[in-house]
């Protein structure tokens, strides 16, 4: 076997974390996901709910658990249609970075991918706080998808 070819990455991964935050990207960054995850492989879709620190953790609200549980839903639809082994978990934390790393390692995920709005601030690209801290802090490979850059900004 060549040097080259013992340092390569297998094109998929048997544990594959998705993270979704109920936006546009979503779809199609779980549908990736689907496809980064080996045929028996599992995938695992989490929502992290942030709250505030100005309240006791497990204070959230009923309609905010709604929306995470059908964002999770949506997870569990696109993974049957590709046929995968799939679990799921809403996620309340402080910070999404520090929870997303940490349900990975807990997870023994091989991979983390995550959709990335186009998102502009003071009229830059800006990453966010959350995709940085993963980036930073995962044990385990990241795979980001940025959404078209046209979506945000409705200009070619």
């Amino acid at each position: 076997m060549a040097d080259r070819d013992r340092h390569t990455h297998p094109t998929t991964s048997r544990k594959v974390m998705v993270a979704v935050g109920g936006q546009d990207i979503d779809e199609e960054t779980v549908r990736l996901a689907c496809r980064m995850t080996d045929p028996q492989g599992r995938l695992y879709g989490v929502h992290i709910i942030e709250v505030n620190r100005s309240l006791p953790l497990g204070a959230v609200l009923d309609d905010v658990v709604d929306r995470g549980e059908k964002i999770l839903d949506e997870v569990e639809k696109l993974a049957a249609a590709s046929q995968l082994a799939v679990e799921t978990e809403l996620v309340q934390a402080r910070d999404t970075g520090p929870a997303l790393v940490d349900e990975a390692v807990e997870w023994g995920a091989d991979l983390i991918v995550m959709g990335l709005p186009y998102k502009r601030r003071f009229g830059e690209f800006n990453l966010g706080k959350t995709v940085p801290y993963v980036l930073k802090n995962a044990n385990c490979r990241v795979m980001l998808f940025r959404e078209h850059r046209e979506h945000r900004e409705g200009t070619p």
